[in-house]
Order: C-alpha cells, then structure tokens, then sequence
C-alpha cells in the first residue's frame, strides 16, 4: 500500500518551465505549499539512469537531499514506434542545449523519412520521495499519431507535432485544461493522487 501524503510543503524536481506549470496546475486543488528546485537555485543532477522510473527517482532524490523537504519529480518523454522507441528518455537530449524543440521535432521526422507508422506514445513516471528515503512512482501514457509539420503554439516540447488517438488536433494547438485531462503525465497524477493524497486534497 502506497504511503499518504500529510506534509503541507513540496519540492517540484524541475527546471522545465513547461512541466513546472503544467505540474503546479495538476497540484493546485491539493492545498499544499508548492516550490520548485529552480526557485530553491538546486543544481539539475545528471540523468544517468537508464529507465524514466529511475531517472524520475534520481531527481526527487537529489531535491530532497538539497532542501530536506519531500520532492516530486517527473521524468517523460516521448517514445515513436518506427523508430524503436527512440529518442525516449533522451528526449530532452535530442533538443540541444539550449533546449530547441523545433530542432528535436525536425530530427524526429526526418529519422521518419516516408515511414507509413507515425504512432509515438508520450510516457511519464513521477517520483514522490520523503526524506527518510521511501519513494512511490506512477507510470501514465498517452498513445498517438505524429503529423508535419508541427501544429499550434499551446504546450512545450514534442505538443506541436502529437495527435492524441481520438482527436484531430494537436497538443500544441488543444485547450490547456482538456491536454491535463488527458494527458501521459495527468494519467501518472491521478494514480499518484489516488494513492497517496486520497484521491483528493
């Protein structure tokens, strides 16, 4: 049985603007005092794991170690078929640095060429650690079509070109609020909140 949530301050393991307000919006009803590593100026630690879990794991270890609160950390990324799974937890890697996301789309589909299977699923696990050391993770995916080129401006990273299944728009161009309904990383949060907040504030 996962362990509840009674602490009244949290640590968001982030430097993504993006998942920051994207995480702090799923966060809001639950009342809690809410911070990020950015705001707490908590160096990013390496991402040497080998699996979302095990990264997502790593950076709530390393916000907890740094400011001895509990941390929640997300790890995501976007996985295409054709493509063996790639570029997966390397997804934030294949933008550069600076972080360009047009430069990752624009790898992405040309690594495609004219290939007929355009299915990708987008995959987040996120880590909720306490300072004794107990971590809980949860996985969420959302399952889709690539298209080019990109469309819309709503959403970061890989939105523009993802069309979840039963839509006909993209992440960057859908509603904000109906994207966190339906999304890989509001699948991972309402486990995460089913298990260990209750299932509400």
């Amino acid at each position: 049985m996962a362990r509840a949530f009674t602490e009244p301050r949290l640590v968001l393991a982030s430097h993504n603007d993006g998942k920051l307000r994207e995480i702090r919006e799923l966060l809001a009803p639950l009342g809690r005092d809410v911070v990020s590593a950015q705001e707490l100026d908590l160096p990013e630690p390496d991402e040497t794991g080998k699996t979302f879990v095990a990264n997502a794991v790593l950076k709530a270890r390393a916000a907890v170690a740094g400011s001895g609160l509990p941390a929640l950390a997300d790890d995501s990324g976007i996985e295409v078929a054709a493509l063996n799974g790639a570029p997966g937890i390397y997804t934030a890697r294949w933008a550069g640095e600076p972080r360009d996301f047009m430069v990752a789309m624009t790898r992405v589909n040309d690594e495609l060429g004219a290939a007929q299977n355009r299915r990708a699923n987008f995959t987040a696990v996120l880590a909720l650690c306490w300072p004794d050391g107990h971590c809980e993770t949860f996985e969420g995916h959302v399952f889709g079509t690539l298209v080019w080129p990109p469309r819309g401006d709503r959403g970061f990273g890989f939105d523009p070109m993802f069309v979840p299944d039963g839509y006909d728009v993209t992440f960057g161009e859908m509603d904000p609020a109906l994207k966190h309904a339906i999304s890989h990383r509001a699948v991972a949060f309402n486990k995460l909140l089913d298990a260990c907040f209750g299932g509400n504030a």
